[in-house]
């Protein structure tokens, strides 16, 4: 079963959501306020993905926090992201040939579900 990582006020999360619904794809929803990521996680994450991939520098929480002037090592990079959720890219999508981080309808019309 595919497993769905995120915030349902996410307009990305949103999108897959309302993207997999369309196309009958079952998944468990995994709301990162309620349960967030573990180190276990992360490591499985990292498998398939690069910590620059799974590092929302874009948002929020990333400016208010002031990381970009921190100049962080890979290790303080997963801590910040175990500590604050909300600094990974969402949607984190797990299906069984890896995981798809973030959403781009284009690109998840090619994978195999």
């Amino acid at each position: 079963m595919v497993k769905v990582y995120g915030i349902k006020n996410c307009g990305s999360v949103r999108k897959a959501l309302k993207f997999l619904d369309s196309k009958g794809i079952e998944y468990k929803w995994c709301d990162f306020k309620i349960t967030p990521p573990t180190h276990k996680n992360l490591e499985y994450w990292l498998e398939s993905a690069s910590l620059e991939v799974l590092l929302n520098k874009k948002g929020t929480t990333y400016r208010k926090l002031g990381l970009k002037d921190l100049n962080l090592t890979e290790k303080e990079i997963k801590e910040w992201l175990i500590k604050e959720p909300m600094l990974i890219k969402r949607p984190i999508i797990e299906y069984s040939n890896g995981i798809i981080v973030g959403f781009d309808e284009d690109s998840y019309q090619n994978y195999i579900w």
